[in-house]
């Protein structure tokens, strides 16, 4: 596949637990060889770090070189927030794709901070949309990174990436010919603050582990199928569309008890936090009847009619798509999570 081979890609939040996914795919170059991929971030550590990371060095030094014994995309690195419009003026410039991942994505922390959710994941999109059309005309596309959370939302963080979509799908009406796209999905198993690096790491102090609700149940995919969704997106999806990856779902306490084994951990169950559903939805039943099948995945259709390409005859859901329809046992739970370690390591490997 060589859909992004000399392209210029922007990725805000590069320097987050997705973002740096999204980055190590691309230096991979799994779609191709980009001309040079920029990340955009506020964290100088993180960033640092990263450069460091790619440049194989253990210590940081001030003629950091990469290695050019292989082809690979030039990676550059932009501090800065996307809650400034400046900055993201002049990080847009010079540029062909871009992937935002840039976001507040804690649910309690959104919900004790509501106004910086907003800032970030409202105002930041605004102000991504608006750099776009003012300085990247040579932008042919954005596609945002949000959550199943924003179906039928119940808390800030899913509030806020819901208007991110429709802040998107609107974009389309605007002159010029950037296309906005979004993709939605579930529990990015390896994500920071993700529920399974949490649970792992009660398990390596002796436990005990903590879950909220023996009921709650999650749709799970790794970080890389995670960014195969974003480039799926990218190649395939018209103005507006929203991309869902059809993947298993499960209850939490099973996930628990996958990364247990035989262990002697026990488990408490303290009670959901503050924003959480018991059960999450990727497609509501009211989308459901603006829902295509297209390969692997679900995709959303805009409800602005000017973007309408066709009309559905057949919807291809007959109910919303929940995680409630568990669909994994302990045992293939096992399975999963050590594929997903093994793809981790692999693709280390390849950057190597």
């Amino acid at each position: 596949m060589h859909e992004l081979t000399g392209a210029r890609i922007l990725v805000t939040g590069g320097t987050g637990s997705l973002g740096h996914a999204v980055v190590r795919r691309l230096m991979a170059g799994d779609w191709g060889i980009p001309r040079y991929v920029t990340i955009f971030s506020r964290d100088e550590a993180k960033q640092h770090f990263m450069r460091l990371w790619y440049a194989k060095r253990l210590q940081a030094t001030d003629d950091i070189v990469y290695d050019q014994q292989r082809e690979r995309p030039r990676l550059r690195f932009v501090i800065g927030d996307v809650r400034d419009y400046e900055a993201l003026s002049r990080a847009v410039q010079d540029h062909d794709v871009i992937v935002h991942a840039a976001a507040m994505k804690q649910v309690p922390v959104c919900e004790y901070f509501p106004n910086e959710a907003v800032a970030t994941n409202v105002v930041g999109t605004r102000n991504l949309v608006k750099a776009v059309h003012d300085h990247g005309r040579e932008v042919r596309v954005v596609v945002g990174i949000s959550t199943d959370k924003a179906c039928k939302p119940v808390n800030v963080l899913g509030m806020t990436k819901g208007i991110m979509e429709r802040i998107l799908t609107e974009a389309n009406l605007l002159p010029g010919s950037t296309r906005y796209i979004s993709v939605r999905y579930g529990n990015v198993v390896a994500s920071r603050g993700s529920v399974v690096p949490l649970l792992q790491s009660q398990i390596t102090r002796g436990g005990p582990l903590t879950i909220t609700t023996p009921d709650m149940t999650r749709f799970l995919l790794s970080l890389d199928q995670a960014v195969d969704v974003i480039f799926e997106a990218l190649n395939q999806a018209e103005p507006g569309e929203c991309y869902i990856p059809r993947v298993p779902s499960a209850r939490i306490v099973d996930v628990a008890q996958a990364l247990i084994g035989e262990k002697d951990i026990p488990m408490i169950f303290t009670g959901i936090r503050p924003g959480e559903k018991v059960h999450e939805i990727l497609v509501s039943e009211e989308e459901r009847y603006r829902t295509v099948e297209r390969g692997n995945y679900y995709v959303i259709r805009p409800m602005l009619p000017e973007l309408a390409v066709d009309e559905i005859q057949e919807p291809v859901l007959s109910r919303a798509y929940s995680s409630q329809n568990t669909s994994l046992s302990i045992a293939e739970l096992a399975r999963l999570l050590q594929e997903f370690v093994t793809r981790e390591q692999q693709l280390d490997d390849i950057l190597a």
